[in-house]
């Protein structure tokens, strides 16, 4: 579910695009070239490179040794109708050819993530459920919103495609698998309690543990580099009316976006804390190499809901600093595991279109 936040994005930025050629900088005034790899504040990339460029590219992810990538794309030039599972090598780009899908083609996929061997991904999809894609309702009563398919589980496949083994069968969402760096253990989202939760469990599915508990929408969650602490993103309602609002839309499959802090917490959920107040939507947070810092996604500054930008804040919440400045869409950050590079996918460079692309950036502090 991690990806139906870009599919929001595009909804609420298409209709505000600036003129193709400039626009002016919210915070600093200046004029910057909206079609552009890197904007001149962007003082922590020295370099960058598009990889995409068509569809919606987006949840990419390094194998342990960094010499490829999985991603999940809707580029109808792919031959899919919704999201599937594409692999790819480092080294290359897709403007005239097509990479290898190595989800079923089947149903909606989400949330890969390469196992340390680097010859298999555990990705969620709802092929058992049905070979089409299911619909994808985006609002109820005038709000965003994202479905919750229950026919999500999550499974284990070679880099042919081939799926050899199903980690989950329990009935409702089983989804956003990711991987510890340690290399021993899988943190995923499941409403198997009645409620969106975080579990984790062994690499064979093993010894599932529930390790948040409080009522809201708990997701899209990382391991630390030594994998010792967990970050997420979570939307907890607080009032009596707030919560109705989060039961009801629940019950029915589906969960609001548009209010969500950042939590962080100890690999077995002990010592929860929130670690961001900023308000909006604060999603998709990885960890920075150090251990000691996350970069995450927000429109914190955005008084209609764009742009997203992505941020660094210290793991005590403090020392916020912003890391991209684009006018329109910047997410889904990630760290390769030698800390030199940062993947992300962003609405730059695509001509005041609709398209999201995959980036990759050498970092520097």
């Amino acid at each position: 579910m991690k990806s139906y936040i870009y599919i929001f994005i595009l909804l609420i930025t298409i209709s505000c695009k600036t003129d193709k050629n400039q626009a002016t900088d919210a915070d600093s005034g200046a004029t910057k070239w909206v079609d552009s790899l890197i904007y001149p504040e962007e003082t922590n990339f020295k370099s960058i490179k598009q990889i995409t460029f068509g569809g919606d590219n987006a949840e990419a992810y390094w194998s342990f040794d960094d010499k490829q990538l999985v991603f999940q794309s809707n580029n109808k030039a792919w031959n899919v109708n919704c999201d599937q599972m594409f692999l790819m090598n480092v080294d290359e780009t897709f403007k005239d050819n097509i990479p290898p899908m190595i989800s079923t083609g089947k149903g909606r996929t989400t949330c890969a993530y390469f196992l340390p061997d680097n010859e298999h991904i555990i990705y969620a999809s709802t092929h058992l459920g049905g070979e089409e894609c299911p619909e994808t309702p985006l609002r109820k009563n005038g709000k965003y919103i994202w479905p919750i398919y229950d026919t999500y589980d999550i499974f284990v496949a070679d880099l042919e495609g081939n799926i050899t083994a199903q980690l989950t069968n329990e009935k409702g969402y089983d989804a956003e698998p990711t991987v510890s760096p340690k290399g021993d253990k899988i943190v995923f989202t499941s409403d198997r309690s009645g409620d969106l939760e975080l579990y984790t469990m062994n690499l064979d599915g093993s010894d599932v543990k529930q390790i948040t508990f409080e009522l809201g929408y708990d997701g899209g969650a990382f391991f630390s580099p030594d994998g010792t602490k967990i970050i997420f993103r979570s939307s907890r309602p607080k009032t009596k009316e707030a919560i109705k609002e989060y039961q009801d839309l629940l019950s029915e499959g589906l969960v609001q976006p548009t209010q969500m802090e950042l939590y962080i917490c100890n690999a077995d959920g002990s010592d929860l804390r929130q670690l961001t107040d900023l308000g909006n939507a604060n999603w998709s947070p990885f960890f920075h190499p150090s251990g000691e810092k996350i970069l995450f996604s927000s429109n914190f500054e955005s008084e209609r809901g764009f742009p997203f930008n992505l941020y660094l804040i210290d793991i005590d919440g403090k020392n916020l600093e912003r890391v991209t400045h684009s006018d329109t869409f910047d997410a889904f950050p990630v760290f390769s595991n030698d800390g030199k590079k940062l993947i992300f996918s962003s609405n730059r460079n695509n001509g005041g279109g609709r398209d999201t692309n995959l980036f990759i950036a050498e970092w520097q502090d």
